[in-house]
């Protein structure tokens, strides 16, 4: 060219996308982009778009569109036709909307500023959503380095719960049989495949295939870490700068099968069902009478009746013993005898007697003896009891 610029197409999938290797002059500042005869963004940028597929005529709604790069591609495959709302919820970014809408010379589109969670609130009924949800721009380091140092682990789990807030309106905004376009610059499971997860468990969507062209072949993950995803999750895709030289990227495509939340847990089969007996009464025609139908589990019911048929095993003995109703009925009735005849038997009354306590002799103490006695006579009385007693 002779403005000094060399470029070549970026590649057999895109038949409008110019990757310009080396330039003399600034990009933005030609006559030819000030007339609106092309658009500067990323490569990575036209995926999301190119699965979106939006059609002339269609109604279309690009949730996060600041500065506008995806908003005119689209606009550019509906032709001009049909309805485009480009909104934003940071009213500084609009301003780069506007201009590059302006400048493109598109007609069919209105620009909004609402916060994207409440956007179904606002408008619903929209043929295609796309979501190119604000991230953690984890993909774009190999472009912006100087990101690494203003990064955390905590910015990746914010941005991932604002990007789940984001897709259920999203859905929300679809109708019936519509499709949602969600897209990233991370690289990171927690903002893409954990997100879509998400979002099948509470949305009534399923994924479909992106439609992106076979040299974007990276699948998403299905397991990561300790997580186990939905298996479809295989039709996403991912984008590696060292595999397509791109710009790190994930696009996920789901398709809107019913309105409302969706209440994962209720729906999930249990590998065992359990069949509880109900009871339910019908009134019959003329009669007046309530006819009571019980539904039990026939597996149940067969065990009882081979248990009835069969016997039941005596563990010490090793005997089977056969009970009837009627047995068991005159046994329990006879234990219930027994047991009132013993409450009925009248106590037998014990009589107490006093314990008998046995007769004790006063010994007298020998002064008591001596009393009366003479000097010579106490003397001679105590010698015989000495004697006495060392006999």
């Amino acid at each position: 060219m002779q403005r000094g610029v060399q470029v070549e197409p970026v590649g057999d999938w895109s038949k409008v996308g110019i990757k310009i290797n080396e330039t003399k002059v600034p990009i933005g500042a030609t006559p030819e982009y000030l007339c609106g005869h092309y658009m500067l963004q990323s490569a990575a940028s036209f995926l999301p778009v190119l699965s979106l597929a939006p059609h002339p005529g269609d109604k279309v709604l690009d949730m996060a569109a600041a500065p506008g790069g995806k908003t005119t591609y689209i606009a550019q495959m509906m032709k001009n036709k049909g309805f485009l709302v480009a909104n934003d919820y940071k009213k500084e970014r609009l301003r780069a909307v506007h201009f590059n809408v302006q400048r493109m010379g598109i007609t069919n589109c209105v620009v909004t500023n609402y916060d994207g969670r409440k956007f179904p609130k606002i408008m619903r009924g929209f043929d295609r959503v796309l979501l190119d949800a604000p991230c953690s721009c984890l993909g774009v380091l190999a472009r912006y380095p100087q990101a690494k140092a203003s990064r955390q682990y905590i910015d990746v789990y914010k941005a991932a719960h604002l990007q789940r807030e984001l897709l259920r309106a999203a859905i929300d905004c679809c109708k019936v049989g519509g499709y949602v376009v969600y897209s990233t610059c991370s690289v990171a499971v927690e903002e893409n495949e954990a997100v879509v997860d998400y979002v099948l468990k509470h949305r009534h969507c399923k994924i479909v295939e992106t439609g992106l062209p076979e040299e974007i072949e990276t699948k998403g993950y299905t397991k990561y870490k300790d997580r186990r995803y939905d298996d479809k999750m295989k039709m996403t895709r991912r984008v590696y700068p060292h595999r397509e030289n791109m710009d790190g990227f994930y696009i996920a495509k789901l398709k809107k099968t019913k309105d409302g939340v969706k209440h994962y847990l209720e729906e999930e089969e249990a590998p065992v069902k359990k069949v509880k007996a109900e009871t339910t009464t019908k009134r019959e025609k003329g009669d007046g009478k309530n006819t009571k139908k019980k539904v039990v589990d026939e597996k149940k019911l067969a065990e009882k009746l081979a248990k009835k048929k069969t016997g039941k095993k005596d563990k010490k003995k090793g005997k089977k013993t056969t009970e009837s109703n009627d047995e068991v009925a005159l046994k329990k009735r006879s234990v219930d005898e027994t047991n009132t005849e013993e409450t009925e038997k009248p106590k037998k009354k014990v009589k107490t007697t006093e314990t008998e306590t046995p007769k004790t002799t006063e010994v007298k103490p020998v002064s008591d003896k001596l009393a009366g006695m003479t000097k010579e006579e106490k003397i001679a009385k105590i010698k015989a009891l000495r004697a006495k007693k060392n006999a």
